[in-house]
């Protein structure tokens, strides 16, 4: 049966509410680490902005795109008998109908090439560069002059 002295003690906090401490009487643990602080963004955050980033780049010089989804997926999908022409870093799919265009980029494919977040966001904007050219019918450079260029 529960001993009355085993029972760790309640602490009143500022608020009303009774917060328990915990065996060691240390009271409620918090987040390791704030919202705010970078150490709480996941490695998904930080490619999502780098997507986000490159595409709104681009929506600022190309009016074109104001209608264009651009997604992050984790790996591509691909078919049987695909994999010998290599894995792709990004895709464009094609609306119909209601659906807007939609433009891909794969990100453990990419991450995998990229040694720092720098070489990181310098490929993710060639991908979204290369992919928005194949959606426009355009060439990579008139899509964003910097193509190419280390």
């Amino acid at each position: 049966m529960d001993n009355p002295s085993s029972v760790p003690p309640a602490v009143s906090v500022p608020d009303g509410r009774l917060r328990h401490r915990d065996r060691h009487g240390r009271g409620m643990r918090g987040p390791v680490a704030p919202p705010q602080v970078p150490l709480a963004v996941s490695r998904a955050d930080t490619f999502d902005s780098l997507v986000h980033d490159s595409a709104e780049q681009l929506r600022r010089r190309l009016p074109e795109l104001a209608g264009v989804v651009f997604t992050v997926q984790e790996v591509p999908w691909l078919p049987r008998g695909a994999e010998d022409d290599g894995v792709p870093l990004g895709g464009v799919v094609r609306g119909g109908g209601r659906r807007p265009d939609q433009i891909l980029v794969y990100r453990r494919p990419v991450e995998l090439r990229c040694r720092d977040r720098e070489e990181c966001a310098r490929l993710v904007h060639e991908v979204v560069v290369e992919q928005t050219a194949e959606l426009l019918g355009l060439a990579p450079e008139s899509v964003d002059p910097t193509y190419g260029e280390d």
